[in-house]
């Protein structure tokens, strides 16, 4: 099958779905590789388009592959051409509403997609959880291809440009790794921008009282970086300056007032709504 795969369909993209299919062949097998798929495992694979990456999975180790596509015409295209392939099935559906498991009740704990670009917000939500809410499903792992600028917010460090509010949410949730760049020229068609395949390895371990706490960074968050050039001090200064204890925190975990948004750590953010709901500061606050 190999390059000849994107051919075998007569099929035009459809831009409402996002759909651009990579074709490099070195670039799927890192995807592979990155899984480290093994006999045990039950991956879930998004959007497979045209199978490129579908057949790649189906030559892995791994023991079942679950795929979830949308459009109608490649579902057909995919099940005739994967249909004598017993450890492959295709559910037809939206992946942010259709349930997250196999046909068969096998479990899946890794994910492996080339997800589609307008919607990968929502489907980290899905697949991660949010600050304030836990995932439906739990994954042990996820290899995702994604736009390339959003990519570098989940992989950025405090103080470096790409920091950004979705870099706290997602590394408080998850650890996330860079496994290779992926140039637009490496799909059909190409997109304007170029990608980025990452690691994730949600948390197993969360605080018992995480998402509690969560529902209040995530209002802190949204009000801080609304302002990234704005000091400490004047984005949540209203009410941080109003209690010994906030200014006793922020000297034991070496924050100034004088600090941005983007130069606190995920750690340090969480501590603080922590001393916040703890202390009940945050009544006087802009919340």
């Amino acid at each position: 099958m190999g390059n000849n795969i994107l051919n075998d369909f007569r099929h035009i993209p459809r831009k409402r779905f996002g759909q651009h299919w990579l074709k490099d062949q070195g670039v799927l097998d890192q995807i592979v590789k990155a899984a480290e798929l093994n006999p045990e495992d039950c991956v879930l694979e998004v959007g497979p388009g045209k199978g490129a990456l579908t057949e790649k999975l189906i030559e892995s180790k791994a023991r079942f592959i679950q795929a979830i596509e949308l459009d109608r015409d490649l579902v057909v295209g995919l099940k005739k051409r994967f249909s004598h392939q017993d450890k492959f099935s295709l559910r037809e559906g939206d992946v942010l509403s259709v349930p997250l498991e196999t046909e068969n009740g096998l479990i899946i704990n890794k994910v492996v997609a080339n997800i589609p670009y307008n919607i990968t917000g929502p489907i980290l939500k899905r697949f991660i959880g949010e600050l304030r809410k836990a995932p439906d499903n739990t994954f042990e792992t996820l290899v995702l291809l994604m736009q390339k600028e959003v990519a570098q917010r989940l992989l950025a460090r405090p103080g470096t440009s790409n920091f950004s509010a979705l870099s706290v949410r997602i590394q408080l949730l998850a650890k996330c790794q860079d496994v290779c760049d992926v140039p637009s020229k490496c799909f059909q068609p190409a997109p304007k921008v170029d990608s980025k395949v990452v690691m994730i390895k949600p948390f197993v371990s969360i605080e018992p009282d995480f998402y509690e706490i969560g529902n209040l960074l995530e209002k802190l968050l949204k009000h801080a970086f609304a302002g990234r050039r704005k000091k400490l001090r004047n984005t949540i200064g209203s009410f941080v300056t109003s209690s010994d204890q906030i200014k006793d925190f922020l000297a034991y975990r070496g924050i100034s007032l004088d600090q941005r948004p983007q130069e606190i750590s995920p750690s340090n953010w969480f501590a603080l709504a922590k001393t916040l709901k703890e202390t009940c500061v945050i009544e006087n606050g802009p919340f």
